[in-house]
């Protein structure tokens, strides 16, 4: 008896005497016998009467992530780029452990010219003292910060 696969796809496994595809489909595998396959799954030959099983691997799905993270602001300041020093906490005896020196940011509410109202913005004290000395927008636009929306 000779066994031929008819129609046999990509998406199709071979397995002993039977064809498993995901879509319905008639195959032959034999001339007397014919194969059945279910959008199930699995694979039942009318000849022998094996039912085979078949699961397919399910997708990999985003990892799990709560609805709301709180907004967590950076100890960066965003004018100038400045962010926390490394350094050393030096003790009596000179025994020295790291720590870390963070900028001093500031809340502060600046009077933006060109869209004559006042913008609320987290900079460090530097970034205060180069907008008083070259302007908001030039800063800004160095910095590449749009202000409309602040």
């Amino acid at each position: 008896m000779a066994t031929t696969a008819i129609g046999v796809g990509v998406g199709g496994v071979l397995l002993g005497n039977s064809i498993c595809f995901r879509k319905t489909q008639q195959l032959s595998i034999s001339k007397t016998s014919l194969v059945s396959v279910s959008e199930i799954g699995f694979v039942t030959s009318q000849l022998s009467g094996i039912r085979i099983s078949y699961n397919p691997p399910k997708p990999l799905s985003a990892p799990f992530s709560p609805a709301l993270q709180p907004v967590i602001a950076r100890r960066i300041c965003p004018f100038t780029g400045k962010k926390a020093n490394r350094a050393n906490k030096v003790s009596f005896s000179n025994h020295k452990t790291k720590k870390l020196q963070f900028v001093n940011l500031q809340y502060k509410r600046v009077w933006w010219e060109a869209g004559k109202r006042y913008v609320k913005l987290r900079l460090s004290t530097k970034a205060l003292k180069t907008i008083e000395k070259n302007g908001l927008d030039a800063v800004a636009k160095k910095a590449g910060i749009d202000l409309r929306k602040k």
